[in-house]
């Protein structure tokens, strides 16, 4: 006669399914806020359609082809930087960072799934993006494999230093700078103002930040089909460095 083993097993889940499991979590978390989905969707497709179809800026050439690479960089600095920064600042707060890095899922768990959270909805806004752009006329050249490298360099940019803001920041001012950084970049970071627009010695300084070299690397693939641009490469992977760099080493979870 066979004897039913009823003695409890208590174990965690497999690693992956508990990263899988905490970054649909996460993206939940991030389309049902109204302020993220604000900044993530609603917000760039505005810009899109507004500055394609509106003269309001002189961009010498086809508006949509110079607006669409913009966007999409301003796109994925939303998700990757502000929206990571607030959210990851209010559990910090609220202790929610503290009670997750007790979990099974460990604090290395943690970080995977959020990145892979930033990095679903970024395909989302991506979708939704060049679906809006393609209705409004625009025509991508280049390389998909080179505008990928440029994305992934300018979300661990963005991850890191929005990671530094949330770990060493109050909420508050956490809220109030991601926002503020948001609303400077968009003006200064040549998403729909031509740098040439700048005197030149502030456009060598502006060229620097990460969002004009996402912006400028995404627009010499995509509008004119060029290489990927070395200069954007290598301005991206210093931001990326210098961010998750700092991030790890002064980031507190409480």
């Amino acid at each position: 006669m066979t004897t039913l083993d009823l003695t409890p097993a208590p174990g965690a889940a497999p690693f992956p399914r508990m990263v899988l499991a905490q970054a649909g979590a996460e993206v939940r978390a991030i389309l049902r806020n109204g302020e993220q989905l604000m900044l993530t969707l609603i917000i760039p497709v505005l810009l899109l359609v507004g500055f394609s179809l509106a003269p309001l800026v002189d961009v010498g050439g086809s508006r949509i082809d110079f607006v669409a690479p913009g966007v999409l960089a301003l796109a994925i600095m939303s998700t990757a930087f502000t929206g990571q920064a607030i959210a990851t600042g209010f559990e910090r707060r609220y202790g929610v960072l503290k009670r997750l890095g007790a979990t099974p899922l460990s604090r290395p768990g943690l970080m995977l799934a959020k990145t892979a959270a930033v990095v679903a909805v970024e395909l989302l806004q991506v979708v939704v993006i060049v679906a809006v752009a393609l209705a409004l006329g625009w025509h991508p050249h280049g390389s998909p494999l080179g505008a990928l490298l440029l994305v992934l360099l300018g979300t661990a940019a963005f991850s890191g230093l929005g990671l530094l803001m949330a770990g060493t920041l109050r909420a508050e001012a956490t809220l109030a700078a991601a926002n503020l950084v948001y609303l400077v970049l968009l003006g200064l970071g040549g998403v729909i103002f031509p740098l040439s627009k700048f005197p030149p010695g502030m456009r060598s300084v502006l060229e620097l930040l990460p969002i004009s070299a996402l912006t400028g690397g995404l627009r010499a693939v995509l509008a004119s089909g060029a290489a990927v641009p070395v200069g954007a490469v290598g301005v991206l992977a210093a931001w990326a460095v210098l961010g998750l760099g700092l991030a790890s080493r002064f980031f507190r979870w409480e």
